[in-house]
């Protein structure tokens, strides 16, 4: 068995995988950017160790930075969660050559399947039909006209080397070709670090219905059930339930079958997802994403199995500790991510800061999975994935109920959320009815009560009470007054040594006491506890909405423009926004250009 795993990661997953190896009494080594020196994966982990850096270039995709924690460490193992460089082959590759075990599919595997062109190839091989699509990357903008044209509009442009929705964007016309494609490669690079892109044919109404797959290096593998995905907004997952509703066992069955047959044919190992499109009774292979969900504990519910712990014991050479009938499904499970986003609108705008307030909910079979805790700051640099809520429930409507309630329960303030527009789509009649699709919450919900909740919810925790109040000294728990040593206040601060995150006990005197001045420090080894965004004045500003980098500006002085024509291209936690002019004129003057940091109220465009 495995000793010591390395997360190369952060946030939910990195918490979810340390407290499974913990149960598993496999030792973490935690990473850190420099605006993750607190973090709550930090805090959990045995060990911690700097790399440097704050965005995702400079930090959790740098590999040379990784690769020399892992050697320092001596770990046994790495965890690369999902995201960052869960899907790159050669990481996984230099993981291996050091000789440590990569927690995953073979590199071999990653290539094939993670790159969406490939993967296509390999599905169609072993008889699973996809989407109508290319199975070329994209090299011109006339190519996606001609695509468009041929099958016809819109179409759908899409990150070879991502999932998601990262670096995907609906192409309507050849008019929206240009732009379209060179933010879909912006975005693949940024997140995935390769901005190859391909291109489908884009469905009318279909379901997003994806298949949990786990396989070992002994030939074994098994599907554990669906989940319907179904309920988007930008191409990103909010909700995922399971069962599908309005499945029947027959199709479920035949996409299970379909799922494991991608999954031998591409010669895979450990935890994989195989996503499909669903519409009018046909089932098409959409891609294959080589890793561990966002999801998976919507599976975890409905199967009793953990899905990490089945990730380790593969990644440690035991075969599957379960076979195909072993696998029961019992109820139903849903899932709502709860990311910092205010859904005013519909147009689920980025809203990072400080989380001043965090309180889970209770009662019977509500799991909260978090990477953060109150105090915690969301950075405008990583996913603004706060917690996921997960239920379950004997039947889908007391599943409803039940995530209804416990989101009614859960308190987080200083930022906006999403859990006001989470409320709106569980009480929306489609919904309970199960007759969404991908573009239903786009096109058929409206969200303006949501909006005014989400912007009361941030509103409250921004002006609300300060973190922690003043205390006096004489008050402070852990004090040691008097005796011989004096006046002393027992506390504990975190240091970084070469690198490396301790914790540091200190003796320290209380105000006016000399005495105990001299004291030395006592090092303590950490162990192992048992959208398109109008941002505008209403006038000739237009403002800067949230804290962020600028990718694209698209007017200069002296141009006129119209009311709500895209300015410039803003970039935050991890996803693009439009900014937009708010009324017609002249451009007079541009306060930005492609690779500045702004801030929330910055004016980056003055039109008269």
């Amino acid at each position: 068995m495995l000793k010591k795993v390395l997360v190369a990661n952060r946030g939910e997953i990195a918490v979810r995988v340390i407290r499974t190896c913990r149960e598993m009494g496999i030792a973490s080594v935690a990473l850190y950017s420099d605006v993750d020196r607190n973090a709550m994966h930090v805090r959990m982990a045995d060990e911690a160790y700097a790399i440097g850096g704050s965005t995702p270039a400079e930090s959790y995709l740098n590999v040379d930075a990784i690769l020399d924690v892992l050697k320092r460490t001596e770990t046994d193992c790495v965890h690369p969660g999902y995201g960052f460089l869960a899907e790159n082959a050669g990481f996984a590759r230099a993981v291996v050559g050091t000789g440590a075990v990569f927690v995953g599919p073979p590199p071999e595997a990653i290539e094939t399947m993670g790159d969406k062109i490939s993967s296509r190839i390999a599905a169609e091989s072993a008889g699973v039909a996809g989407v109508p699509g290319t199975t070329e990357a994209i090299t011109d903008p006339s190519e996606v006209v001609s695509f468009g044209e041929a099958t016809g509009w819109p179409i759908a442009i899409k990150a070879a080397f991502g999932g998601g929705g990262r670096g995907m964007k609906v192409v309507a016309s050849a008019a929206d070709v240009v732009a379209a494609l060179e933010s879909a490669r912006r975005e693949a690079a940024a997140y995935f670090g390769r901005d190859e892109v391909y291109m489908e044919k884009y469905l009318s109404w279909p379901r997003h219905i994806e298949m949990q797959v786990m396989a070992d290096n002994h030939g074994n593998a098994v599907w554990l059930g669906e989940r319907d995905c179904s309920t988007q907004r930008r191409h990103q997952k909010l909700i995922e339930e399971s069962p599908a509703p309005g499945f029947s066992e027959d199709l479920r069955q035949a996409m299970g079958e379909a799922a494991v047959k991608v999954t031998l044919a591409c010669g895979y190992a450990n935890a994989g997802t195989v996503e499909f499109l669903y519409q009018d009774g046909e089932f098409y292979f959409l891609e294959m994403n080589t890793r561990l969900q966002v999801e998976h504990p919507v599976t975890e519910m409905l199967t009793g199995l953990d899905l990490v712990r089945l990730q380790m014991l593969v990644a440690s050479g035991e075969s599957l500790p379960v076979s195909q009938q072993d696998i029961v499904r019992r109820g139903h499970a849903i899932e709502a991510r709860i990311n910092a986003e205010d859904p005013a609108e519909g147009r689920f705008v980025p809203s990072p800061g400080r989380i001043t307030v965090l309180n889970a909910p209770g009662g019977p079979w509500a799991r909260l999975d978090a990477g953060y805790e109150a105090g915690d700051e969301l950075s405008q640099y990583y996913d603004n994935l706060i917690a996921k809520l997960i239920v379950w429930a004997p039947h889908r409507d007391e599943a409803i109920a039940r995530l209804r309630r416990a989101l009614a329960e859960t308190r987080i303030a200083g930022v906006a959320t999403t859990i006001p527009a989470e409320l709106a789509i569980l009480s929306h009649g489609d919904f309970q009815e199960g007759i969404h699709s991908t573009r239903w919450l786009e096109e058929r919900v409206d969200l303006s009560a949501a909006a005014l909740a989400a912007a009361s919810e941030g509103a409250a925790g921004r002006s609300g009470a300060a973190l922690a109040a003043p205390v006096d000294p004489a008050e402070r728990p852990g004090e040691r007054p008097g005796g011989d040593r004096g006046e002393l206040l027992d506390t504990t601060v975190t240091a970084e040594l070469d690198g490396r995150r301790y914790q540091v006990r200190l003796w320290l005197p209380l105000p006016g006491n000399s005495r105990s001045s001299r004291l030395p420090a006592r090092v303590v080894r950490r162990r192992s506890p048992s959208s398109t965004v109008g941002a505008h004045s209403g006038g000739g500003n237009v403002l800067i909405p949230m804290q962020g980098t600028i990718v694209k500006v698209l007017v200069a002085a002296g141009d006129t423009v119209e009311a709500g024509q895209a300015v410039c291209v803003l970039e935050a936690m991890k996803m693009e926004n439009s900014l937009e002019a708010g009324r017609g004129g002249t451009v007079k003057t541009v306060n930005v250009s492609e690779g500045d940091s702004v801030s929330a109220g910055d004016v980056a465009v003055v039109i008269e």
